[in-house]
C-alpha cells in the first residue's frame, strides 16, 4: 500500500523497535528518518534509515520527536542529526476542537448520575474534579496505591465538600475504581469508570477543573484541554515524560528513578515502588489546591 502511494518520506517515532524499523525500510519511500543506535547499547536497527537521528535520553520526548522533523526537512545531511537547539517555546500542542453539542451530551451524562446518587450539583458554581486511579498493566509500578486514592478522595471532600468528583477510568477498570470509591466512603464521589468514550474525554476534561493521575495517558490526553492536572510519578520521569499541559509533576526523586527507560525496554526488575509510595495525600492535595486556585482565577469565581 504505502509503495502505491508513492510516499516520499518516512518518520518512525519508535525509539527503538526493529519492526518499525523493518516497516519503514519496506514502504518504498525515499526519506526515512528514524533513531539510530550508534554507538550506544540497544537494538542495531540495520540500514532501514535514510537520515539516522540520535535519540537524547536526557532532553524531553517531545523535542526528540522534533528532531527527527528537523532531521526530514534538513537541507545538509549531518551525523548524527539534529544539531540544532530546540527551546521550550517550540513545543507547542494543538488544542482541541470540542463540539458544542457533545459537551452538552457529556454534562448531561454527568448531571444525570449526580442526580441518580442524590447529589445537588450545578455545573458553573460547583466544581468537577477528576481521579484517575490506575495505570496500564504494562508497568502496574506506577499506579499510586488503592487505598492512597480513597484517602485523597477523603482529603478533597473534607476541604471541598460541595465539589463532585468523579473517579475515572475505562470500561475494563469498573471494579478497580468501584474498590477505591467503596474504601472513600464519600458521597460526593462517583465511580464514572466506562462512561465517556475515548472521542468524549476532551469534552470531559474541558468540563472539569482539575484532575489527579498516575503517570499514565490521561496525563498526556488531557494537554489538548485547558484543565489542569497533577501527576504522580515513579518509575518514570517527568523531565522526559512530563504532561505538556497545564500540569504539575509529583515525583520523590530517588536515587534508583527512572528505573524504567526505552533503552531497558521499560522493564525493571522492581517489585515494591517505593517511589510511588513515598508521595503522601498531604503532598498531592497541596497540588491540587493550587491548580483549583488558578482555575478558579481563570473562571473569575
Amino acid at each position: 500500500m504505502a509503495r502505491t502511494h508513492r510516499i516520499d518520506t518516512v518518520i518512525d517515532l519508535e525509539l527503538f523497535s526493529r519492526f518499525t524499523a523493518l516497516l519503514t525500510g519496506l514502504c518504498g519511500a525515499r526519506r526515512r528518518v528514524g533513531y539510530h543506535i550508534f554507538h550506544g547499547e540497544g537494538l542495531w536497527r540495520g540500514f532501514m534509515l535514510t537520515r539516522k537521528v540520535h535519540y537524547n535520553p536526557h532532553i524531553h520526548i517531545t523535542k526528540n520527536f522534533l528532531s527527527l522533523i528537523h532531521a526530514a526537512f534538513a537541507k545538509e545531511i549531518e551525523v548524527p542529526f539534529s544539531k540544532i537547539h530546540i527551546s521550550d517555546s517550540e513545543v507547542k500542542l494543538e488544542q482541541a476542537i470540542i463540539n458544542p453539542d457533545v459537551l452538552k451530551k457529556v454534562l448531561a451524562r454527568i448531571e444525570k448520575k449526580a442526580s441518580e446518587a442524590g447529589i445537588p450539583f450545578t455545573y458553573g458554581k460547583d466544581r468537577l474534579i477528576l481521579i484517575n486511579p490506575n495505570a496500564s498493566d504494562l508497568l502496574p509500578q506506577r499506579r499510586w496505591a488503592q487505598q492512597r486514592f480513597s484517602e485523597l478522595i477523603q482529603a478533597v471532600n473534607q476541604r471541598y465538600p460541595n465539589d463532585l468528583i468523579l473517579i475515572t477510568g475505562s470500561p475494563a477498570e469498573f471494579v478497580y475504581v468501584d474498590k477505591v470509591r467503596s474504601v472513600a466512603n464519600v458521597k460526593n464521589a462517583l465511580n464514572f469508570a466506562g462512561q465517556v468514550s475515548f472521542a468524549e474525554l476532551p469534552p470531559l476534561y474541558t468540563l472539569s477543573d482539575v484532575m489527579v493521575t498516575n503517570d499514565s495517558g490521561p496525563g498526556h490526553f488531557s494537554a489538548v484541554t485547558p484543565l489542569r492536572t497533577v501527576v504522580l510519578f515513579g518509575p518514570e520521569t517527568p523531565a522526559l515524560y512530563g504532561s505538556v499541559g497545564n500540569s504539575i509533576a509529583i515525583t520523590a526523586n530517588l536515587a534508583c528513578s527512572p528505573c524504567v527507560s526505552a533503552a531497558n525496554h521499560r522493564k525493571t526488575p522492581c517489585h515494591d515502588n517505593v517511589c510511588m509510595q513515598a508521595i503522601s495525600v498531604t503532598q498531592v492535595l497541596d497540588k491540587v489546591t493550587v491548580q483549583l486556585q488558578e482555575t478558579d482565577k481563570a473562571k473569575g469565581r
